[in-house]
């Protein structure tokens, strides 16, 4: 298999998902993590995966962009709501503390119920109960907002992004879904996707 001057494989030369762009991005977006050495689809040793979960979510305000009228007036902060039992603990405001991404820092928010959650740009739905998760997913899908869960089932049913985290990093990106509320996500956070979900069909990536 032979590689062209921009580096891309024969064989994927102007496909933007192409297996060998994989592996830069990943190392390219471990550069920007929170946690030193991290990177999608790699072995990860912490004691604690809402560490890196809670990496990823400050750095989605990075590689995803809402549009104009889903974004606070100035430069007022970012919004990232929990919705359910958290299971972050003090780790959300540790990681965000101080930290800034285009000139907004971040606020937390937690709530039990949709209906307690102010707007957000980002919220990690964190119910258990399938039949919880579905129903806020039916309000929320309608809005420019990016929904992140680690339960399972989390794209088919709506939600823009799954993660998976055990002794790697797996992150699934469900692009139907971010198309039809206006959310563009980067090229780069798609090369390091484990599957995307992509005009109805689940294709695995890595």
């Amino acid at each position: 298999m032979s590689a062209n001057s921009s580096g891309a494989c024969g064989q994927c030369a102007g496909n933007k998902l192409c297996p060998r762009r994989h592996a830069r991005a990943a190392l390219w977006l471990a550069a920007l993590l929170l946690l030193p050495g991290l990177a999608v689809g790699q072995e990860v040793i912490v004691d604690n995966p809402y560490k890196v979960k809670a990496a990823f979510l400050r750095n989605f305000a990075h590689y995803v962009v809402w549009p104009k009228q889903a974004l606070p007036a100035g430069n007022a902060p970012w919004c990232i709501g929990v919705l359910g039992a958290d299971p972050f603990g003090d780790i959300l405001e540790t990681t965000l503390r101080g930290r800034t991404e285009q000139g907004r820092s971040f606020v937390i928010v937690r709530a039990a119920t949709l209906a307690e959650l102010p707007p957000c740009q980002i919220v990690f739905m964190a119910y258990a109960d399938a039949a919880k998760r579905r129903t806020a997913l039916a309000v929320l899908k309608q809005q420019p907002v990016l929904t992140v869960s680690d339960e399972p089932e989390f794209l088919p049913d709506g939600g823009v992004i799954g993660f998976e985290v055990t002794d790697r990093v797996r992150m699934s990106v469900n692009l139907d879904q971010a198309r039809a509320v206006s959310l563009t996500i980067q090229t780069k956070m798609l090369e390091v996707s484990s599957e995307i979900l992509e005009n109805g069909e689940l294709r695995r990536m890595r």
